[in-house]
């Protein structure tokens, strides 16, 4: 291994954390007051296909945000399906602010738990999924191919010790 996988290997690793924060940020308070599910899973999921760059493909898919990505879409999917039609079955329309004008709105600090931030969450799932499974499956096609080469070779370097000429016909 050289030095510059050593730095790029390491880089990665320093730059997840602080990334998965920003990305956190960025869903919680966006660009003004509310927050940017889109951008937080776009950011979030950059930092993970970076450990996919450094590390290569065969490390990329061992990393466990890596396999549950996918299933991070379905649910971020069916969050916002549950959202956008919970509110019909109370009879009122579809995408309906909960909790309506004039309700108690729960609070963890300066964070409202109200259906845009459940919304938010939804879509940096389904960003963050989508964005690190459609890396983990070109990846994974780079994997194949590479390997579709070797047997490729091995088997015309097989072919060719067969022939009785060393191969020259």
């Amino acid at each position: 291994m050289n030095s510059t996988t050593v730095v790029t290997r390491s880089a990665a690793r320093i730059l997840l954390i602080p990334a998965f924060l920003i990305a956190l940020a960025t869903m919680i308070k966006g660009y003004s007051d509310t927050g940017d599910g889109f951008s937080a899973g776009v950011i979030a999921a950059l930092a993970v296909v970076i450990q996919g760059v450094a590390f290569g493909a065969a490390d990329f898919d061992r990393l466990p945000l890596v396999r549950f990505a996918p299933i991070g879409t379905f649910v971020g999917l069916l969050l916002a399906l549950t959202i956008a039609f919970s509110r019909v079955f109370f009879g009122e329309a579809i995408m309906t602010h909960a909790p309506g004008p004039g309700e108690h709105v729960v609070h963890f600090g300066r964070l409202e738990f109200i259906t845009p931030v459940l919304l938010d969450v939804s879509v940096f799932l389904v960003v963050f999924g989508f964005g690190v499974g459609a890396m983990s499956e070109i990846g994974r096609a780079q994997v194949r191919a590479i390997r579709q080469q070797e047997r490729d070779a091995k088997r015309a370097r097989m072919a060719a010790q067969r022939t009785p000429t060393g191969g020259a016909e």
